[in-house]
């Protein structure tokens, strides 16, 4: 009982994740803000919740448990859920696990708060047992413990749902409703619970987009889950334009514009995190199509060792990113998290003694500490016209979200070779063909080979599901083509936690090229992708396929969605 009556701020102290400094620090600023000494600390970047929650196990003699390693699952068997109501797990982020005679055992994310305990015991009528987990493990294992409802069923009346089997109704020709009815409709209750409750089931599943499809009879609602779409019961047809006005009356949008596309934007909180929204509206055949891009930085995390880097890679990248000056370039797709790795690079070199700026098309995640610009195209503030501001501005590390022409390319080169140090992105398939596209785009090789410090292609792959997996075997022309070891791999099969998919999250695969003097001297003779591909390889560069076959071996992920990401 001893250890249980130990404040948060001793056990960090005692562990070492914390000096006195920093725990007195902390302290003023609960005064303040009313924050938890928790929050408040991984709020300031002093430690990580993870760490935390180990601490508190380790001091505490309780069980540590995680998503990731498949131990926080409650027993489906025991009626858990009739023990502890969802709003009060919800609420309080606590998980019931398993029970035994008249003893219950819940996960906590925090277990000194002793009142939550005290009122778990009045409403179960059982002892308490508590493990500790994470906030985030806990949210999402109670959304997948409860269940998925169907939230929308519950923000309109039936007859608002399109009933499996039932006759659709018929579409809606534009006009026949007048502007007025259309703004009356979209500020009704079930409109805005609809919506409400729409973006909700969207954060708790961990979708990345939204998209809001009308057709001749029905609408199509879907998520956008690990980079796949899934459908979800859609409402009724006819909601479609109080639907649609709703979001664009959020995204602060013209109502009565419904012939040209739109694109604006909201905030709202879900789970005490606020939640960024990203919308473009296009009309179609049928209506107004819209997609809500959800960007949730309390899911992300911005910390480069967790981005799935090799140990050489890792070792490779950071040191360049802490390098006085410079050019680097990562590439890849739209949607192979660039945007990620940039923002965790900047994490990392964040510092007071230097001045760090980004120029973004648009801000996507804001970074306390990083001056960060949005291009305004239609006043003149490009990514070119946004550098040039920045080089008058005594910058140490620049960020350009994008080059995509010559102007932005060359004022990076040069900022780079002035002594700042430079991050951006490129669209191409892989890393030497980032060299070969600067050049086609008319920067003189000899700035490319004297400017370049390195160069990361990525892609995003699903990860498979712990709870599912099953073993396979690597295909003999696959072992024989990457001489890769003969050994029990696993691949997907699918379950109600992955939602049959058979993969839960997501990780990246890269191909990093740390720039030589031999590298110098032929990208200054302008070679052809292939040389340097040569090149890269002889120095010993791995490929997209091969870092990701390297996570296949580790049980990362499958052959399968490693191949159909990438390949050579």
């Amino acid at each position: 009982m001893r250890k249980s009556k130990l404040r948060l701020g001793e056990i960090l102290l005692k562990e070492g994740l914390l000096n006195q400094s920093q725990i007195d620090e902390a302290l003023r600023f609960q005064k303040l803000s009313g924050k938890t000494i928790g929050d408040i600390v991984i709020d300031r970047g002093f430690a990580k919740e993870k760490d935390i929650a180990n601490a508190l196990a380790k001091q505490l003699d309780i069980p540590f448990m995680s998503l990731a390693d498949g131990s926080l699952v409650p027993s489906k068997e025991e009626e858990l859920e009739k023990l502890v109501p969802e709003s009060f797990a919800r609420q309080h982020l606590v998980l019931p696990l398993s029970k035994h005679l008249k003893s219950l055992t819940v996960a906590l994310a925090n277990p000194l708060d002793l009142l939550v305990i005290d009122n778990l015991k009045k409403i179960t009528g059982f002892e308490i047992n508590h493990v500790i987990a994470t906030k985030a493990d806990i949210r999402d294992a109670i959304t997948k413990f409860y269940g998925s409802k169907d939230l929308l069923d519950e923000a309109v009346d039936s007859s608002y749902v399109v009933e499996e089997g039932a006759e659709a109704p018929v579409f809606i020709e534009e006009g026949k409703d007048s502007l007025e009815d259309v703004v009356a409709k979209a500020e009704e209750a079930p409109v805005i619970k609809l919506v409400n409750l729409l973006l909700i089931q969207a954060v708790r599943e961990r979708a990345s987009d939204i998209h809001i499809e009308p057709f001749r009879n029905k609408i199509n609602v879907r998520f956008r889950i690990d980079g796949m779409l899934h459908r979800i019961a859609p409402p009724s047809q006819h909601l479609l334009p109080a639907l649609i006005s709703r979001v664009k009356i959020l995204s602060k949008m013209d109502i009565a514009e419904k012939r040209l596309p739109q694109d604006g934007g909201f905030t709202v909180k879900v789970e005490d995190r606020a939640i960024d929204l990203r919308v473009s509206v296009v009309p179609t055949i049928f209506g107004e199509k819209a997609v809500l891009r959800i960007l949730d930085k309390g899911s992300i995390s911005f910390e480069l060792d967790k981005l799935g880097f090799s140990k050489k890679d890792l070792d490779d990248f950071k040191s360049c990113i802490t390098k006085p000056y410079g050019l680097i370039f990562i590439t890849g797709p739209t949607g192979s998290g660039k945007s990620t790795t940039l923002y965790s690079a900047l994490n990392f070199i964040l510092d007071p003694k230097k001045n760090i700026v980004s120029i973004e098309d648009p801000v996507e995640y804001q970074i306390p500490g990083l001056n960060q610009v949005n291009v305004k195209p239609k006043i003149g503030l490009t990514f070119a016209e946004g550098l040039r501001a920045f080089l008058r501005q005594d910058p140490d590390v620049i960020m350009v979200g994008e080059v995509r022409d010559l102007e932005t390319a060359e004022i990076s080169v040069r900022a780079s070779l002035t002594g700042h140090l430079v991050l951006s992105t490129l669209h191409t398939n892989d890393a030497p063909s980032a060299i070969t596209r600067l050049v086609d785009i008319g920067v003189e090789p000899y700035l490319v080979a004297s400017s370049i410090l390195l160069l990361m292609a990525q892609r995003l792959v699903r990860k498979l599901c712990p709870k599912c997996k099953t073993p396979a075997e690597i295909p003999a022309d696959i072992i024989k083509r990457y001489n890769l070891p003969r050994k029990q791999v696993y691949k997907a099969k699918g379950c109600e936690f992955c939602r049959q998919t058979g993969y839960a999250g997501r990780t990246s695969i890269h191909e990093v090229i740390l720039i030589n003097q031999e590298m110098r001297n032929l990208i200054a003779k302008s070679p052809t992708t292939s040389q340097l591909r040569e090149v890269t390889k002889n120095a010993g560069m791995r490929t997209l396929v091969q870092d990701g076959l390297d996570k296949v071996v580790e049980g990362v992920t499958s052959i399968e969605e490693v191949m159909s990401c990438v390949f050579e």
